[in-house]
């Protein structure tokens, strides 16, 4: 897949975003009221990165939770 990190498999998933109109109770109104829902998608933050991978240095898309975990190690 190409939205996809190559080291924890994380990718894109899809949701909805939900459309409200109304004042919310705790501010006075009589509440959220929904008026529509539209589909969307979450999409990882991947980056591309060169790395070292089984003792070579290659290009690989890996998210950033992976790059701040320290799961791969950068080539320079």
């Amino acid at each position: 897949m190409a939205r996809e990190c190559q080291i924890c498999g994380k990718r894109s998933h899809i949701g909805w975003n939900v459309a409200r109109r109304g004042l919310p109770k705790k501010k006075g109104g009589i509440g959220l009221k929904t008026t529509g829902h539209t589909k969307r998608t979450y999409l990882p933050n991947l980056q591309i990165i060169r790395a070292y991978l089984n003792g070579k240095v290659a290009r690989v898309k890996i998210c950033t939770g992976c790059l701040k975990a320290n799961k791969v190690l950068k080539s320079s």
